[in-house]
């Protein structure tokens, strides 16, 4: 069977204010609105065809979406949903998508853009442990204005392949 899988196109994030969220990820990481593909304008995405495309509760309503372009990957496709029953973002020990790993070239500046846009880290950076550990290469996770989860990381020394016929994709600068 031909594998017609290319990459990831983008993530998915629902958010409690879309506006608020943009604004912080454009202060954050430099984020680019690509396009707004349902206007807050526009009447709520609801009804039971929209509860059965998108796995919505019963009287659930999209309010808005946009997606958002992030440097060299992937693009984020936030969500702003409304009259559903939400939860707390996941955590590390949650079975779900539990994170966003962003790498950065300069650590330093990036934890100091995270923290003065809103986000708080939830340590210093730290050393990369294993195959990622090499001269510089450090991460560190913090937590969103509505406390999502994002790792920065960056391994300028490299990552020790297991098996290099398989690489690791790194975004470019």
């Amino acid at each position: 069977m031909k594998n017609t899988f290319q990459g990831i196109d983008h993530v998915g994030w629902t958010v409690p204010d879309l506006e608020a969220a943009t604004q912080f990820l454009e202060r954050a990481f430099g984020a680019q609105v690509i396009y707004d593909s349902h206007l807050k304008s526009s009447p709520p995405q609801a009804g039971a065809g929209v509860e059965q495309q998108l796995g919505l509760p019963p009287g659930g309503q999209v309010i808005q979406i946009r997606l958002l372009r992030l440097a060299n990957g992937a693009s984020l496709e936030l969500f702003e949903v409304a009259r559903a029953q939400q939860q707390s973002p996941a955590t590390i020990v949650d079975l779900s998508f539990t994170h966003i790993g962003l790498y950065v070239e300069d650590m330093a500046a990036a934890t100091q853009r995270f923290e003065a846009a809103g986000g708080r880290l939830l340590s210093a950076p730290h050393p990369l442990k294993g195959v990622e550990a090499g001269p510089g290469n450090e991460f560190v996770y913090g937590h969103t204005p509505w406390g999502a989860l994002i790792e920065l990381l960056t391994y300028p020394a490299g990552v020790h392949l297991p098996n290099p016929q398989v690489p690791r994709w790194t975004p470019a600068a």
